[in-house]
C-alpha cells in the first residue's frame, strides 16, 4: 500500500540561489540509491559536482523542485534537445521517497510538453525503471537505446553501455 505525505507540497521552478540545495538532494539521494548498485567505475563522491550542475543548467536543463514546509525535498530537470524533451537528474531526499513526490514532479513536467520524453537511467537501477514504467514510459530496444543516448546525451561510452532509455510515448516496433 502506498503512503502519501500528509502535507501537500508545491511544485515550482528552482531558483538560481538554490543550486546548493539541488546538489544536496542529488548527492544524498544518489548515495542512497546508487552506491554499490551501479558499476564501480561510474560511482564517485560527490555524485554531481557544482561545476557539473552549472554546466547542465548552461546546456538548458531547467530544474523544478518539490517544496514541502518551506524545504526543497525533490528535484527533476527537463531539457529540450532537438525534437524531444529529456528528463534529467530526478531525485527525492531518501526520507521523503515513496510519498508521491517523484510522481508529482514527473506528472508536472509531462504536462509541460506534447513532445516525446526520454529518460536515461542505469540499467541496474531496477526501482527507477519500475517507477518510470508505472508512469507510462516504456523501455526502448538495446539498439535504439544506444542510438538515442549517442544522439541526445553527451555521456561516456561506458555509461552508454550500462544505461537504458525509456520513452513516452513509446516508439512503434
Amino acid at each position: 500500500m502506498r503512503r502519501y505525505i500528509d502535507v501537500v507540497g508545491s511544485i515550482r521552478p528552482c531558483r538560481d540561489d538554490e543550486r546548493p540545495a539541488i546538489l544536496e538532494i542529488v548527492n544524498v539521494a544518489a548515495a542512497a540509491a546508487y552506491r554499490g548498485v551501479i558499476p564501480d567505475d561510474r560511482w564517485r563522491v560527490p555524485y554531481m559536482r557544482p561545476d557539473e550542475l552549472d554546466r547542465e543548467i548552461e546546456e538548458g536543463v531547467t530544474f523544478w523542485g518539490y517544496e514541502l514546509g518551506g524545504e526543497l525535498v525533490g528535484v527533476m530537470g527537463i531539457q529540450a534537445v532537438d525534437d524531444v524533451d529529456l528528463i534529467r537528474h530526478a531525485y527525492v531526499l531518501p526520507d521523503r521517497q515513496r510519498h508521491g513526490i517523484g510522481g508529482s514532479l514527473l506528472g508536472h513536467l509531462r504536462g509541460q510538453t506534447t513532445r516525446r520524453m526520454l529518460i536515461g537511467t542505469w540499467a541496474s537501477a531496477e526501482w527507477a525503471i519500475r517507477f518510470y514504467r508505472r508512469h507510462g514510459f516504456e523501455l526502448v530496444t538495446p539498439e535504439r537505446k544506444t542510438a538515442l543516448l549517442e544522439r541526445y546525451w553527451t555521456i561516456p561510452e561506458r555509461q552508454v553501455e550500462t544505461s537504458v532509455v525509456l520513452a513516452d510515448p513509446p516508439f512503434g516496433s
